[in-house]
């Protein structure tokens, strides 16, 4: 994959995420794709921060979307190579503190393999 293509799918990526499209969002994932995320430790400690496959992916991001409608992503920097996008973004939710955040998606044959939430 080139570094272009990556990048173009990181902007799809934003644009599904800030417009809540959760199917749109899941096409972009292979169907066995991992998701880390700090929050999801903290609100489903049994996954010790760890989903796999769509339909994990898809209970999470329904929950923070009906919980957060507010929830918002504004892209700082992107930095790609032929393997991941390197993405940081500011998360903003109404009446919450901007949250600065790095994640990385693993690109493979077009598709998101995994993606990695960094934040404090």
């Amino acid at each position: 994959m080139s570094q272009e293509k990556n990048l173009s799918i990181a902007m799809l990526w934003f644009e599904a995420f800030n417009a809540h499209n959760l199917e749109k969002l899941l096409s972009l994932y292979d169907d066995e794709a991992e998701h880390f995320s700090p929050k999801l430790k903290i609100r489903h400690p049994e996954t010790h921060g760890l989903v796999t496959g769509k339909d994990a992916l898809r209970t999470w991001w329904k929950d923070a979307f009906e919980r957060l409608p507010t929830l918002h992503y504004k892209v700082t920097s992107l930095t790609s190579n032929a393997d991941r996008v390197f993405m940081e973004y500011i998360r903003t939710v109404e009446n919450e503190e901007p949250l600065f955040v790095a994640e990385v998606l693993d690109i493979k044959d077009g598709k998101i393999m995994a993606s990695r939430v960094y934040h404090g």
